[in-house]
């Protein structure tokens, strides 16, 4: 058998984000699953474990999003049936701030404000500090602390911050994450193992 795919979440899936995340994939060499993105998710989990599957090498970026949706939306149906399935690891999944009055929350491990600093506090959208340590709002994070990974990794809006994380610029904050999680997971040393 062989051995599953590296994963990482990014609970956001507009334009922006799009182009943010297909910008970081071709930096770092990692793979986007570019028909992921949708404002809301429109692909299943099956259709994107399919995807996921062929793509050429790891790590694969997958993005989900709900559009503000309370509770369990498509997005977050198909996060469940990724991170639940055999042949897929997910390393580590990038929460994404919003703007939801309701918002829900979820816990992170650590945060990325938009200077690209880290801190221990959630980030608003903007990328800006909130006043609580380890939590964090959003629209596509409602099953995050259900599911088994080893690191949840908050920033602000992807792609946008006050053009701090524009695509024109590389996304450095998306960018950043992504290599936190590759950091964390040990994915590097996999890689020079190989």
């Amino acid at each position: 058998m062989n051995k599953p795919k590296r994963v990482i979440f990014v609970t956001d899936g507009d334009e922006y984000a799009r182009k943010a995340i297909e910008s970081v994939a071709t930096q770092i060499g990692a793979r986007c699953i570019s028909h992921s993105h949708g404002n809301p998710s429109v692909l299943t989990g099956p259709e994107l474990v399919n995807l996921i599957k062929k793509a050429h090498h790891d790590p694969v970026l997958v993005m989900f999003d709900d559009s503000g949706y309370m509770g369990e939306g498509a997005g977050e149906r198909a996060m469940r049936y990724v991170a639940s399935h055999k042949e897929i690891e997910v390393i580590g999944v990038i929460a994404v701030a919003s703007k939801t009055r309701q918002a829900e929350w979820t816990r992170v491990d650590i945060s990325i404000d938009r200077d690209g600093e880290l801190t221990p506090f959630g980030v608003d959208k903007f990328g800006v500090p909130e006043l609580e340590i380890g939590r964090m709002s959003g629209d596509t994070v409602y099953c995050l602390d259900e599911l088994d990974v080893p690191i949840i990794v908050g920033i602000g809006d992807v792609g946008k911050m006050a053009r701090r994380d524009h695509f024109k610029r590389g996304a450095p904050i998306t960018k950043k994450a992504v290599e936190i999680i590759l950091e964390r997971s040990r994915y590097y040393d996999d890689k020079h193992r190989e």
